[in-house]
Protein backbone atom coordinates (compact mmCIF):
# COMPACT_ATOMS: atom_id res chain seq x y z
CA UNK A 1 0.00 0.00 0.00
CA UNK A 2 1.67 3.27 -1.09
CA UNK A 3 2.00 6.01 1.48
CA UNK A 4 0.25 9.36 1.18
CA UNK A 5 3.55 11.06 0.32
CA UNK A 6 4.15 8.56 -2.50
CA UNK A 7 0.66 9.15 -3.90
CA UNK A 8 1.17 12.92 -3.78
CA UNK A 9 4.58 12.58 -5.47
CA UNK A 10 3.11 10.40 -8.22
CA UNK A 11 0.20 12.81 -8.74
CA UNK A 12 2.55 15.78 -9.02
CA UNK A 13 4.61 13.94 -11.62
CA UNK A 14 1.49 13.18 -13.66
CA UNK A 15 0.44 16.83 -13.54
CA UNK A 16 3.92 18.03 -14.54
CA UNK A 17 3.98 15.51 -17.39
CA UNK A 18 0.59 16.71 -18.67
CA UNK A 19 1.53 20.40 -18.36
CA UNK A 20 4.85 19.98 -20.20
CA UNK A 21 3.20 17.91 -22.92
CA UNK A 22 0.45 20.49 -23.39
CA UNK A 23 2.89 23.40 -23.60
CA UNK A 24 5.73 21.85 -25.60
CA UNK A 25 4.57 18.43 -26.88
CA UNK A 26 7.97 16.82 -26.17
CA UNK A 27 8.50 18.15 -22.64
CA UNK A 28 6.53 15.39 -20.92
CA UNK A 29 8.62 12.62 -22.51
CA UNK A 30 11.83 14.47 -21.68
CA UNK A 31 10.62 14.80 -18.09
CA UNK A 32 10.13 11.02 -17.82
CA UNK A 33 13.64 10.39 -19.13
CA UNK A 34 15.07 12.92 -16.66
CA UNK A 35 13.38 11.05 -13.80
CA UNK A 36 14.91 7.76 -14.95
CA UNK A 37 18.35 9.32 -15.06
CA UNK A 38 17.99 11.07 -11.74
CA UNK A 39 16.94 7.87 -9.95
CA UNK A 40 20.38 6.48 -10.75
CA UNK A 41 22.28 9.40 -9.24
CA UNK A 42 20.06 10.71 -6.44
CA UNK A 43 22.05 8.90 -3.75
CA UNK A 44 25.15 10.96 -4.51
CA UNK A 45 23.95 13.62 -2.11
CA UNK A 46 21.55 13.88 0.82
CA UNK A 47 21.02 17.64 0.58
CA UNK A 48 17.51 18.47 -0.64
CA UNK A 49 18.54 21.75 -2.27
CA UNK A 50 21.32 20.07 -4.21
CA UNK A 51 18.99 17.27 -5.26
CA UNK A 52 16.50 19.81 -6.60
CA UNK A 53 19.27 21.57 -8.48
CA UNK A 54 20.35 18.25 -10.02
CA UNK A 55 16.79 17.46 -11.10
CA UNK A 56 16.29 20.83 -12.77
CA UNK A 57 19.71 20.74 -14.43
CA UNK A 58 19.20 17.25 -15.84
CA UNK A 59 15.78 18.14 -17.22
CA UNK A 60 16.93 21.41 -18.79
CA UNK A 61 19.97 19.75 -20.37
CA UNK A 62 17.90 16.93 -21.86
CA UNK A 63 15.22 19.36 -23.00
CA UNK A 64 17.75 21.63 -24.72
CA UNK A 65 19.41 18.73 -26.54
CA UNK A 66 16.07 17.27 -27.57
CA UNK A 67 14.59 20.58 -28.71
CA UNK A 68 17.47 21.85 -30.81
CA UNK A 69 19.16 18.67 -32.05
CA UNK A 70 16.97 15.58 -31.86
CA UNK A 71 13.49 16.96 -32.59
CA UNK A 72 14.37 18.83 -35.82
CA UNK A 73 16.05 15.70 -37.21
CA UNK A 74 13.01 13.46 -36.73
CA UNK A 75 10.42 16.15 -37.47
CA UNK A 76 11.93 16.79 -40.90
CA UNK A 77 11.59 13.13 -41.79
CA UNK A 78 7.95 13.28 -40.77
CA UNK A 79 7.22 16.35 -42.88
CA UNK A 80 7.76 19.36 -40.62
CA UNK A 81 10.66 21.77 -40.36
CA UNK A 82 11.43 24.44 -37.77
CA UNK A 83 11.27 28.11 -38.59
CA UNK A 84 14.52 29.80 -37.52
CA UNK A 85 15.39 30.84 -33.98
CA UNK A 86 17.77 33.50 -35.30
CA UNK A 87 16.92 35.81 -38.19
CA UNK A 88 17.18 33.90 -41.47
CA UNK A 89 16.02 35.20 -44.84
CA UNK A 90 14.48 38.16 -42.97
CA UNK A 91 12.34 35.83 -40.82
CA UNK A 92 12.55 35.41 -37.04
CA UNK A 93 10.31 34.67 -34.07
CA UNK A 94 8.86 37.70 -32.34
CA UNK A 95 9.66 35.92 -29.08
CA UNK A 96 12.33 33.21 -28.70
CA UNK A 97 10.00 31.26 -26.40
CA UNK A 98 8.12 30.19 -29.52
CA UNK A 99 11.14 28.09 -30.48
CA UNK A 100 11.98 27.00 -26.94
CA UNK A 101 8.46 25.62 -26.62
CA UNK A 102 8.64 23.82 -30.00
CA UNK A 103 5.79 25.89 -31.43
CA UNK A 104 7.72 26.88 -34.57
CA UNK A 105 7.24 23.88 -36.88
CA UNK A 106 5.64 24.03 -40.32
CA UNK A 107 5.62 22.04 -43.52
CA UNK A 108 8.41 22.86 -45.93
CA UNK A 109 6.00 24.54 -48.36
CA UNK A 110 4.86 27.01 -45.72
CA UNK A 111 8.41 27.72 -44.61
CA UNK A 112 9.44 28.44 -48.20
CA UNK A 113 6.43 30.71 -48.70
CA UNK A 114 7.28 32.64 -45.53
CA UNK A 115 10.88 33.12 -46.66
CA UNK A 116 9.72 34.29 -50.08
CA UNK A 117 7.25 36.81 -48.64
CA UNK A 118 9.87 38.09 -46.19
CA UNK A 119 12.36 38.63 -49.02
CA UNK A 120 9.75 40.56 -51.00
CA UNK A 121 8.90 42.68 -47.95
CA UNK A 122 12.55 43.42 -47.29
CA UNK A 123 13.04 44.46 -50.91
CA UNK A 124 10.10 46.88 -50.80
CA UNK A 125 10.73 48.00 -47.21
CA UNK A 126 14.50 47.69 -46.57
CA UNK A 127 15.38 46.49 -43.11
CA UNK A 128 12.09 44.64 -42.62
CA UNK A 129 11.95 41.40 -40.69
CA UNK A 130 8.81 39.26 -40.77
CA UNK A 131 8.06 38.20 -37.20
CA UNK A 132 6.27 34.91 -36.85
CA UNK A 133 4.21 33.89 -33.82
CA UNK A 134 2.76 30.43 -33.16
CA UNK A 135 3.09 27.79 -35.86
CA UNK A 136 2.67 24.08 -35.00
CA UNK A 137 4.24 21.38 -32.87
CA UNK A 138 6.81 19.09 -34.54
CA UNK A 139 4.86 15.80 -34.49
CA UNK A 140 1.43 14.19 -34.89
CA UNK A 141 -1.38 15.64 -37.01
CA UNK A 142 -4.28 16.57 -34.79
CA UNK A 143 -2.19 17.23 -31.68
CA UNK A 144 -3.55 20.58 -30.41
CA UNK A 145 -1.33 23.62 -30.04
CA UNK A 146 -2.98 25.15 -26.99
CA UNK A 147 -4.91 27.48 -27.06
CA UNK A 148 -5.37 27.38 -30.85
CA UNK A 149 -8.13 25.39 -32.53
CA UNK A 150 -6.41 24.61 -35.80
CA UNK A 151 -2.61 24.77 -35.50
CA UNK A 152 -2.25 21.00 -35.54
CA UNK A 153 -1.06 19.85 -38.96
CA UNK A 154 1.96 21.94 -39.92
CA UNK A 155 -0.08 24.05 -42.35
CA UNK A 156 -0.80 27.10 -40.19
CA UNK A 157 1.25 30.08 -39.10
CA UNK A 158 0.54 33.34 -37.28
CA UNK A 159 2.38 36.48 -38.36
CA UNK A 160 2.82 39.77 -36.51
CA UNK A 161 1.42 42.99 -37.94
CA UNK A 162 3.72 45.85 -38.95
CA UNK A 163 4.19 48.97 -36.83
CA UNK A 164 5.76 52.39 -36.62
CA UNK A 165 7.66 53.64 -33.60
CA UNK A 166 5.51 56.45 -32.26
CA UNK A 167 8.49 58.46 -30.97
CA UNK A 168 10.47 58.42 -34.22
CA UNK A 169 7.68 57.84 -36.73
CA UNK A 170 9.90 55.25 -38.40
CA UNK A 171 9.13 51.59 -39.19
CA UNK A 172 10.09 49.12 -36.50
CA UNK A 173 10.37 45.35 -36.39
CA UNK A 174 9.17 45.38 -32.79
CA UNK A 175 5.61 44.78 -31.64
CA UNK A 176 3.53 46.32 -28.84
CA UNK A 177 2.79 42.83 -27.52
CA UNK A 178 5.57 40.66 -26.10
CA UNK A 179 4.05 37.56 -27.68
CA UNK A 180 2.33 39.25 -30.63
CA UNK A 181 -1.19 38.66 -29.35
CA UNK A 182 -3.68 40.70 -27.36
CA UNK A 183 -2.95 44.29 -28.44
CA UNK A 184 -5.49 44.87 -31.16
CA UNK A 185 -6.06 47.37 -33.94
CA UNK A 186 -9.59 48.10 -32.79
CA UNK A 187 -12.47 48.81 -35.20
CA UNK A 188 -13.31 52.45 -35.81
CA UNK A 189 -16.85 53.68 -35.06
CA UNK A 190 -17.90 53.27 -38.70
CA UNK A 191 -16.40 49.78 -39.09
CA UNK A 192 -17.91 46.37 -38.37
CA UNK A 193 -17.14 45.27 -34.81
CA UNK A 194 -16.94 41.49 -34.70
CA UNK A 195 -15.93 41.52 -31.03
CA UNK A 196 -19.48 42.69 -30.28
CA UNK A 197 -21.05 40.29 -32.78
CA UNK A 198 -19.14 37.40 -31.19
CA UNK A 199 -19.67 38.48 -27.60
CA UNK A 200 -21.36 35.16 -26.75
CA UNK A 201 -18.02 33.43 -27.22
CA UNK A 202 -16.12 34.37 -24.05
CA UNK A 203 -12.85 33.28 -25.67
CA UNK A 204 -13.13 35.68 -28.60
CA UNK A 205 -11.51 38.65 -26.85
CA UNK A 206 -9.99 36.90 -23.85
CA UNK A 207 -6.37 37.56 -24.85
CA UNK A 208 -7.22 41.21 -25.48
CA UNK A 209 -8.86 41.41 -22.06
CA UNK A 210 -5.98 39.90 -20.08
CA UNK A 211 -3.05 41.42 -21.97
CA UNK A 212 -1.63 44.65 -20.46
CA UNK A 213 -2.21 47.48 -22.94
CA UNK A 214 0.36 49.99 -21.68
CA UNK A 215 2.86 49.43 -24.48
CA UNK A 216 0.29 50.16 -27.19
CA UNK A 217 0.87 53.90 -26.88
CA UNK A 218 4.45 53.45 -28.13
CA UNK A 219 3.40 52.05 -31.50
CA UNK A 220 1.33 53.04 -34.52
CA UNK A 221 -0.28 50.40 -36.70
CA UNK A 222 1.47 50.59 -40.10
CA UNK A 223 -1.55 49.94 -42.29
CA UNK A 224 0.09 50.23 -45.72
CA UNK A 225 2.96 47.90 -44.86
CA UNK A 226 0.63 45.40 -43.22
CA UNK A 227 -1.61 45.42 -46.29
CA UNK A 228 1.40 44.63 -48.49
CA UNK A 229 2.34 41.79 -46.15
CA UNK A 230 -1.14 40.30 -46.50
CA UNK A 231 -1.14 40.80 -50.27
CA UNK A 232 2.22 39.07 -50.70
CA UNK A 233 0.93 36.05 -48.81
CA UNK A 234 -2.31 36.07 -50.80
CA UNK A 235 -0.33 36.06 -54.06
CA UNK A 236 1.36 32.78 -53.16
CA UNK A 237 -0.29 29.85 -55.01
CA UNK A 238 0.15 27.47 -52.08
CA UNK A 239 -1.65 29.75 -49.62
CA UNK A 240 -5.25 28.60 -49.13
CA UNK A 241 -6.62 30.90 -46.42
CA UNK A 242 -5.72 34.08 -44.60
CA UNK A 243 -7.61 35.13 -41.48
CA UNK A 244 -7.95 38.76 -40.45
CA UNK A 245 -10.78 40.74 -38.87
CA UNK A 246 -13.36 42.02 -41.38
CA UNK A 247 -12.87 45.65 -40.35
CA UNK A 248 -9.18 45.42 -41.22
CA UNK A 249 -9.85 43.68 -44.52
CA UNK A 250 -12.06 46.62 -45.45
CA UNK A 251 -9.75 49.29 -44.06
CA UNK A 252 -6.68 47.84 -45.79
CA UNK A 253 -8.63 47.42 -49.06
CA UNK A 254 -7.81 43.74 -49.33
CA UNK A 255 -9.74 42.00 -52.09
CA UNK A 256 -8.38 38.46 -52.37
CA UNK A 257 -10.99 35.75 -51.81
CA UNK A 258 -8.37 33.90 -49.75
CA UNK A 259 -8.82 36.51 -47.02
CA UNK A 260 -11.69 35.39 -44.81
CA UNK A 261 -13.42 35.86 -41.50
CA UNK A 262 -12.49 33.02 -39.14
CA UNK A 263 -15.83 32.92 -37.34
CA UNK A 264 -16.88 33.53 -33.76
CA UNK A 265 -15.58 30.19 -32.44
CA UNK A 266 -11.96 31.31 -32.77
CA UNK A 267 -10.22 34.29 -31.17
CA UNK A 268 -10.08 37.72 -32.75
CA UNK A 269 -7.57 38.46 -35.49
CA UNK A 270 -7.01 42.20 -35.31
CA UNK A 271 -3.74 41.65 -33.45
CA UNK A 272 -2.11 39.22 -35.89
CA UNK A 273 -2.39 37.56 -39.27
CA UNK A 274 -3.13 33.84 -39.75
CA UNK A 275 -1.98 32.12 -42.95
CA UNK A 276 -2.32 28.51 -44.01
CA UNK A 277 -1.40 26.39 -47.00
CA UNK A 278 -3.52 23.90 -48.93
Amino acid sequence: MPSISEVIKFTIRILVFCLLTTLTQIGGVVYLFSILIYVRIENYTSKKLLKTFHKITIFLFLYFITTFFITPFFAKRLGREPLPLLETNHVKPLNALTCLLNRNYVRKELRDVTFDVANKMNTEFPGTTVNYLDANFPFINGFPLFPHLSHNDGKKLDISFCYLDRKTGKPTNNSPSLFGYGICEEPLPNEINTSKLCVKNWKYSIIRNIMPQGNKKNFIFFSYKTSKLVEYFAMQPTIKKIFIEPHLKTRLKLNSNKIRFHGCKAVRHDDHLHVQIK
